[in-house]
């Protein structure tokens, strides 16, 4: 399979995603004009570094590029103020100057955190995202958005820090434990939820054949996934309005990551997908969408192995006063006020500003009635 380039119109803040096998082995040639000074700093964690550092390092040795390396624990948590502050001080020690690259290499932690690291370390540096997992492929790579998790929210300190190049090598899936995969396919069916109801359809038909590893059906939503965010950050970069929809799912979803301690228990595309199911079910409750499609994506996401019990979930039982506080500190309220994601069908979400409070509590209340 040829290399696809994915092209994310910005202006001056250009750049391509490429997809495609082997890329990391290609990854030398491909980032070393962006790298003027000949120097890169990879930032990575611990198990990406098992399975595909020493193929990257070989990479850069071949294009003789000069690099250090910051290796991190793996999960969720590494996403936090001692994270980044780890990674802005080793930076800082090994001596990088505005010429050097940093290279965000693994999942979407380590995307979000390299970048902010490389937005903030000397004023801003550029940086190049490797994404390993197919949640980073099809969402977290790709946009500028760059974050660490607070103890009041998920994504709560960031900044958008576009990178220069993405390389999406759909080899690296193939080392995905089958969970990773249902977790990035929770943002996959996403695009499908928001405006695209043919390629819902589309993954009705192929999710359990992607989520059980198909190379072909995963390389296909990566790039179908990749092509969708593109074309909504090329048209509203910093979320000033549609934008807003591709987080369809994670008003809820954060709010559970955040009452659980963002425990790797429930990972974050378990908690978009639960998300997804709550507001359409919301959605469905309120009048705005019919109970047949709330009930058809409730139906597929468990047909692919998710949870969407909220009794069942890590963390359970769940105060529901407690989680609307926390959907409360979402970036996107305003005024005090809760603005959630809704759709009134799929393919039809919509932005609903000033939600009641009321209104959601009764909705969960309901829900965790009927499961009791």
């Amino acid at each position: 399979m040829n290399a696809a380039v994915v092209p994310v119109a910005l202006g001056d803040r250009s750049y391509d995603v490429v997809i495609g096998p082997g890329l990391i082995g290609e990854a030398g040639r491909r980032i070393a004009p962006f790298a003027p000074g000949g120097r890169v700093a990879i930032v990575t964690d611990e198990t990406v570094d098992r399975l595909h550092g020493a193929a990257l390092r070989s990479a850069f040795e071949a294009a003789g590029l000069v690099y250090t390396q910051i290796t991190l624990p793996p999960g969720e948590q590494t996403k936090s103020w001692a994270g980044l502050a780890r990674v802005c001080e080793a930076l800082l020690a090994w001596g990088i100057e505005r010429r050097d690259l940093v290279v965000a290499f693994g999942g979407g932690v380590i995307g979000d955190l390299a970048g902010l690291a490389a937005g903030l370390v000397k004023r801003g540096v550029d940086f190049v995202q490797i994404p390993t997992t197919l949640l980073a492929q099809v969402d977290s790579s790709v946009g500028g958005k760059t974050a660490i998790d607070t103890d009041q929210g998920k994504n709560s300190v960031g900044l958008f820090h576009q990178p220069r190049l993405v390389l999406a090598d759909v080899d690296a899936l193939a080392t995905l434990p089958v969970r990773e995969v249902r977790a990035g396919y929770a943002e996959i069916v996403k695009y499908g939820l928001i405006d695209d109801p043919d390629f819902f359809d589309w993954c009705e038909a192929n999710g359990a054949a992607l989520v059980a590893g198909d190379p072909a059906r995963l390389a296909y939503a990566v790039r179908h996934s990749a092509a969708a965010k593109a074309r909504v950050v090329a048209a509203d970069e910093r979320e000033g309005g549609r934008r807003a929809l591709l987080n369809l799912g994670h008003t809820f979803g954060h709010a559970l990551e955040a009452a659980i301690g963002y425990d790797d228990a429930l990972l974050h595309g378990e908690a978009v997908a639960v998300g997804c199911a709550l507001a359409f079910n919301f959605s469905a409750a309120a009048g705005l969408a019919p109970r047949a499609d709330a009930a058809r994506v409730e139906a597929h996401l468990r047909a692919v192995g998710f949870e969407t019990d909220l009794t069942r979930l890590p963390g359970a039982p769940f105060d529901p006063d407690r989680l609307i506080d926390l959907m409360m500190l979402d970036k996107k309220t305003e005024g005090g006020a809760l603005t959630l994601i809704l759709a009134s069908g799929i393919g039809r979400s919509f932005v609903q500003k000033s939600a009641s409070r009321d209104s959601v509590r009764a909705f969960l209340l309901d829900g965790l009635a009927r499961a009791a």
